[in-house]
């Protein structure tokens, strides 16, 4: 399931109210993290008041500022909270871990602390940027490895170094050194704040933050609902609770890299059944929201998976709202838990803020191709801000427009679209439909009559050298591309449209082809807006 069908706020797992909690298990974890060795490099982060966001949402909503930490992110503390528990000896062997981002960085720079060996093992495609990061946190003590173009190719190659240099494999969550040193911030938090808390709002990826943070907060804070938050396309934590059992995703969306874990730990999901209330499942748009949220109350850029809980926070509050009960003057925690971002991927973020915040709907508008009836459109538009604004004439009696507008919250657009309709101007709401969003509104133009036997698919291409030719040298020969749309967007893959012409009889090695592609894809050959547009 993809974006473009769900929404933030409407979206959500559910623990069953009748699920007890194991004193043993939270009394166990809570002496764990009550002894936990962070803050030899970790600092206490401040637990800060969101004064806008909480006014817009009429709660008192709480950054709990891990974006703060040397390395920009929490994985220090679960990673020198394991190496500092190691004997000597191995200490002395060294240490190994797999990671593209931030757990890396937090292994090297408890290394060079250590004075031990790190070994580091990064695919491949990770961008420059993030191995001279590593390197520098860790200096002469740490070495870095590339191998294969994925985490799970450079997962399973550190398994194997570690069996082969007898080194200590430090996970990045799935460890109950590492669960303790996360939980350390459930402790903050609790310090922080000794009124009422109604909720701590923690992204999952693997699962060891939260955890860690639900764990402390169980053992010491019952009445606090510990909620997690997940994007649609990297949920496995929340089927895995609905299931009972852990859940393989067969691939994840990459936008929210550090939360893109498509099987969860064995321990993180045995602690998880225990201690998270809830899930709530935000989609790319949200989180992008909340990034422009978050800056507008700190002046501080979060990466995606940093301002994941602050999404779901968000969706939370609005979800009540629509029903009722609704939530008010209650205190939110929301753990702001990375700001590694590639500041390329910014250009995105702002674009997709405003359909995420609903200050932006877009539409497909017909019009007929009359005199006044352009002007007549444009009325009805009335006060509001024009963000874009594409036209295409289509023939002689009606023209296409692709518009977006400023709106006040996600109602107006329902309205917007009914005032359109009530006029005779059909209308589509494209505020949710991934292709408009990504690529048509780049892209109007109408269909060329040499586009005969067209399918178009979005794909996900890695961003790697290659990924292209790849996709070229593996279609058949007699195929003809005839349309293709990309945006270098700052992320872990590109976002490509592209419109094939396959022969009729020839859909079987089509299908063929997809599958052995190996690339995220979806058929929109029959969506309106390809229709209308292209």
């Amino acid at each position: 399931m993809n974006a473009s069908q769900l929404t933030a706020s409407r979206t959500v797992q559910r623990r069953p109210e009748s699920r007890h909690f194991k004193s043993a298990m939270t009394t166990d974890y809570l002496k764990k993290i009550l002894t936990a060795r962070v803050y030899d490099v970790a600092q206490e982060t401040p637990l800060e008041l969101a004064p806008t966001l909480s006014q817009r949402f009429a709660n008192r909503i709480y950054f709990k500022r891990e974006d703060m930490q040397s390395v920009f992110s929490f994985k220090l503390r679960g990673a020198y909270n394991k190496m500092a528990h190691l004997t000597a000896e191995q200490l002395k062997r060294g240490v190994i871990c797999a990671s593209a981002g931030n757990h890396a960085q937090g292994v090297a720079l408890s290394a060079s602390r250590l004075g031990c060996r790190a070994l580091v093992v990064m695919p491949t495609t990770t961008p420059p940027v993030k191995i001279n990061a590593v390197k520098a946190r860790g200096g002469a003590n740490v070495e870095v490895v590339l191998h294969g173009d994925s985490y799970t190719d450079a997962y399973n190659h550190a398994l194997l170094l570690e069996r082969e240099q007898k080194l200590t494999f430090v996970h990045p969550f799935d460890d109950p050194d590492v669960i303790a040193g996360q939980g350390t911030i459930g402790m903050e938090i609790l310090r922080q704040h000794s009124g009422p808390i109604h909720a701590i709002f923690v992204a999952i990826g693997g699962g060891g933050l939260i955890s860690g943070v639900g764990a402390y907060v169980k053992a010491v804070r019952p009445d606090i609902r510990i909620i997690g938050v997940q994007t649609v396309d990297s949920d496995a934590m929340a089927r895995s609770l609905k299931a009972g059992q852990r859940v393989t995703l067969p691939d994840v969306g990459l936008f929210s890299d550090g939360t893109a874990v498509k099987l969860v730990g064995e321990e993180t999901f045995r602690i998880a059944k225990e201690v998270v209330d809830e899930i709530v499942i935000v989609d790319t748009d949200a989180i992008c929201a909340a990034i422009q949220d978050v800056f507008q109350d700190t002046r501080s850029i979060l990466e995606p998976a940093g301002a994941l809980a602050v999404a779901g926070a968000k969706a939370y509050v609005e979800r009540s709202q629509m029903g009722k009960n609704p939530i008010k003057g209650e205190t939110l925690v929301a753990v702001a838990c990375g700001a590694n971002m590639n500041f390329d991927r910014l250009r995105f973020v702002a674009e997709r803020a405003e359909v995420g915040e609903a200050r932006e709907a877009v539409f497909a508008v017909t019009i007929p191709e009359q005199r006044g009836s352009f002007k007549r459109f444009c009325s009805l538009v009335g006060p509001r801000n024009v963000t874009e604004f594409n036209y295409r004439i289509s023939d002689e009696r009606e023209a296409h427009v692709f518009v977006g507008v400023q709106i006040g919250d996600r109602s107006e657009s329902a309205t917007v679209a009914r005032t359109f309709e009530e006029h005779g101007f059909r209308t589509l709401d494209l505020s949710h439909d991934e292709l408009a969003k990504l690529h048509v509104r780049h892209l109007v133009g109408g269909k060329s009559p040499l586009a005969h036997d067209e399918l178009l698919y979005r794909f996900e291409f890695p961003e790697r050298p290659g990924a292209l030719m790849r996709f070229l040298d593996s279609m058949a020969p007699n195929w003809n591309i005839s349309l293709f749309h990309y945006r270098n967007q700052g992320g872990d893959v590109g976002r490509i449209l592209v419109g094939l012409q396959v022969p009729g009889g020839e859909m079987d090695e089509f299908r063929e082809f997809l599958a052995s592609l190996g690339y995220r894809h979806w058929d929109e050959t029959q969506n309106p807006v390809y229709k209308l547009f292209l």
